[in-house]
């Protein structure tokens, strides 16, 4: 480890020079690149100069076992011990800090949500996740924008599409997709019986042109009036677009924006980060051949999560953890259940490089 670590410290201070150089001071977009790499690389140099320090510092405790004075050398032994511990440590971290990044996890996203299996019931706690969701965004400094909505009529949602702009959205909200259960006793429930619900979660990583090709000819458009809340407009123009691609069957509609030119560009944005999403899901599935994954399986039918509104409790199946603080959660306080699948996910990637 030493060795990897010396040659990302040795790449760092390059990219540090890099900085004042005319060719970076005068080019934003590679100001931009080299700042960024930069911020990538910092905590890994930080933590490896400690690192390399705690290295140096034992090699000279060593040769100080060799002294004839007994008390030098018991002392040595003493700093030796609490060295070791510290050096496992700082390795530990290291060895997190080095795992492969997902590319896509600076990446802002598109998030769906659809109402499952329980009716009318399903549509308000999808509401509900959407909710949550907005509610976090808010918290996190990223941008809420509604693509496509279809509301039933006291409040739920049979569906709904949002994008969340900001950096590092989906590395923090990629471990929410999947079907969450809610279990409670619905306002319209006259007999005070618990109830089951459920909605589904997709999140994909916004994908840019270059992520992924779409030909003119692999689309069909097709345009049609909306509906819903918007004012006049969603009645009397054919604003709304639906697009379908071809070779694989997925159709995207998109009538949140007032124009056909915005709900257009809206509905592409989504229909790539579908197909991006799509094959991340077919490689996911070709390594879990191989090894399986804890956290992301890459199988949106799997049941990940479960809301118990009368024990106030939240569970997450994949990875066992439970909170009781259910309201809390639904007000937007994602924290403690993204850090714990983010662990997860890096005791899992440690566990295969030391079995692979």
């Amino acid at each position: 480890m030493k060795e990897k670590v010396i040659e990302i410290i040795d790449h760092f201070e390059k990219v540090e020079k890099q900085f004042s150089t005319p060719e970076v001071i005068g080019n934003p977009e590679l100001m931009k690149k080299t700042a960024k790499e930069r911020s990538r690389l910092e905590p890994v140099v930080k933590k490896g100069r400690d690192y390399i320090e705690l290295i140096k510092q034992i090699e000279e405790v060593n040769e100080l076992l060799s002294a004839d004075e007994e008390e030098i050398v018991h002392l040595a032994k003493e700093e030796l011990t609490e060295l070791s511990s510290k050096i496992i440590t700082v390795e530990e971290e290291l060895k997190i800090l080095l795992l492969p990044r997902n590319p896509n996890d600076a990446k802002s996203i598109i998030m769906e949500i659809r109402a499952g299996t329980g009716g009318e019931e399903a549509a308000l706690f999808a509401a509900d996740l959407f909710r949550m969701y907005s509610h976090y965004a808010e918290n996190a400094n990223l941008s809420l924008k509604i693509l496509d909505a279809n509301e039933t009529g006291i409040g739920g949602f049979k569906s709904i599409t949002f994008s969340l702009n900001g950096e590092g959205a989906y590395g923090k909200l990629k471990f929410e997709s999947g079907v969450h259960r809610v279990q409670r006793v619905p306002k319209t429930e006259a007999g005070g019986r618990l109830h089951t619900s459920a909605a589904t979660v997709a999140v994909l990583p916004e994908a840019e042109d270059a992520d992924i090709e779409i030909r003119d000819e692999d689309l069909k458009i097709d345009t049609y009036r909306a509906s819903g809340a918007g004012g006049q407009h969603v009645n009397k123009t054919e604003s709304a677009i639906r697009i379908t691609h071809i070779p694989t069957g997925l159709v995207v509609t998109c009538q949140d924006e007032k124009s056909q030119h915005k709900n257009r560009s809206a509905a592409m944005k989504v229909m790539r980060s579908r197909l991006l999403a799509a094959e991340e899901e077919r490689l996911a599935r070709e390594r879990a051949e191989t090894r399986r994954s804890l956290v992301s399986t890459g199988d949106r039918s799997a049941k990940i999560r479960t809301y118990n509104f009368p024990q106030n409790r939240v569970t997450d199946h994949r990875i066992n953890y439970t909170a009781h603080n259910l309201e809390n959660m639904i007000n937007g306080d994602l924290i403690s259940f993204i850090e714990q699948l983010q662990l997860a996910d890096q005791q899992e990637q440690l566990t295969g490089i030391s079995t692979g």
